[in-house]
């Protein structure tokens, strides 16, 4: 049972009881069946900081895809209401970690329902950027950590977008000779373009804040967890990518060079983060590898380190202020309708395209992520 320290952990649990109690009473009626995954994000999302959402719970959710696309539209309904009427931190970050699971355990029904909700998406597309809960210390140090998660998960979504399937999910795979052959097809545009969202996740989730002092330390390994599961995932996409440009080098045009460039600048940017906040000697020879094709990449379309701080003022300047941050226009190029019949990515390579992931058959992934 859940120890009660202060007048605020006692209006959490009242809070709990009375609303899991309307929504049980309620979902007990045949007319109110679809409340049912209301009761399940409920129990999945209490006040209590000691305990993240239970695989139970997770997994009811989880089986609304594989109904109809209603189901799953009232499955994803609940989450998303639940996360945006709250005012408190851990029910939020409980909430967020239902959102992360989708894109990573559910189907991709489930998770076309979330990639579209809200239609209207947008730049702060899960509203929590001025999220402040300061009811105490500790949710006040939480609250930080909702900022960072609700924006690292409107990150993985719009890489998600860019790569025409969800980063790091676990529902499909395709074989490792499929995989390459799709990788070797796109262009040097397509390449580099998803070279850029891999960084920037990657550059996100450097931005993890540190365990809190005041306790939530179960919620703040559990995100931990599941965010170094997509760092794995995205260093083998961006591995396979670099490969891929590695052996195009020769016919790279100038322009292309200096993206590339560039984007292996930011990644590099971040090596000395990433190594801060992962620890372990789990298979450091294939991180370590990472690491030194990154270098020799750079080496082999070299050329462009004279002077390249002209170039980045120029080139990179003009290509940003273009491009602008991809959950900038979340809703025009990841929705195409909000309706019965047709709720699904804009991305062509969605329609053309299983989705998958690079299975990671060299690398265990048993993980535990230092942000201290």
């Amino acid at each position: 049972m859940r120890r009660i320290t202060s007048f605020a952990d006692l209006i959490g649990i009242i809070k709990d009881k009375a609303s899991q109690g309307k929504a049980a009473l309620v979902s007990s009626n045949p007319k109110g069946k679809s409340l049912s995954f209301h009761l399940s994000v409920l129990r999945a999302t209490t006040h209590d900081p000691s305990t993240p959402p239970g695989n139970r719970h997770l997994s009811a959710l989880l089986s609304a895809g594989i109904g109809s696309r209603a189901t799953a539209a009232s499955a994803v309904e609940a989450v998303m209401n639940r996360l945006h009427t709250t005012g408190d931190a851990c029910v939020a970050l409980k909430s967020l970690i239902i959102v992360h699971h989708i894109v990573k355990h559910g189907r991709f029904i489930l998770q076309d329902q979330l990639s579209v909700f809200p239609a209207s998406g947008g730049r702060n597309y899960l509203k929590l950027s001025g999220f402040r809960d300061e009811k105490s210390p500790l949710m006040w140090e939480l609250s930080s950590w909702v900022r960072w998660y609700g924006l690292y998960i409107e990150h993985l979504l719009s890489t998600s977008r860019v790569m025409g399937f969800f980063v790091a999910s676990a529902s499909s795979t395709i074989h490792k000779d499929e995989y390459e052959d799709m990788v070797s097809s796109l262009t040097n545009t397509d390449l580099l373009r998803e070279i850029d969202a891999l960084v920037g996740l990657l550059q996100e989730a450097c931005k993890i804040p540190d365990i809190p002092f005041s306790g939530g330390k179960p919620l703040a390994d559990k995100i931990t967890r599941l965010v170094g599961e997509d760092y794995v995932s995205s260093v083998n996409e961006l591995y396979s990518r670099l490969n891929e440009f590695k052996e195009r080098s020769n016919t790279l045009s100038f322009g292309d060079r200096v993206e590339l460039v560039c984007a292996l600048k930011r990644l590099e940017s971040s090596k000395e983060r990433l190594s801060e906040i992962w620890c372990g000697n789990w298979k450091r020879s294939w991180l370590d590898g990472f690491w030194s094709l990154v270098s020799e990449v750079k080496g082999v379309i070299g050329g462009l380190e004279d002077g390249y701080e002209q170039i980045e003022k120029t080139f990179v300047g003009i290509g940003r202020r273009e491009k602008g941050y991809e959950s900038a226009r979340f809703s025009d190029r990841l929705v195409i309708g909000y309706g019965d019949d047709t709720v699904r990515f804009s991305s062509g390579r969605f329609s053309n395209v299983r989705r998958f992931n690079y299975p990671v058959d060299h690398c265990v992934v048993q993980t535990t992520l230092n942000v201290l």
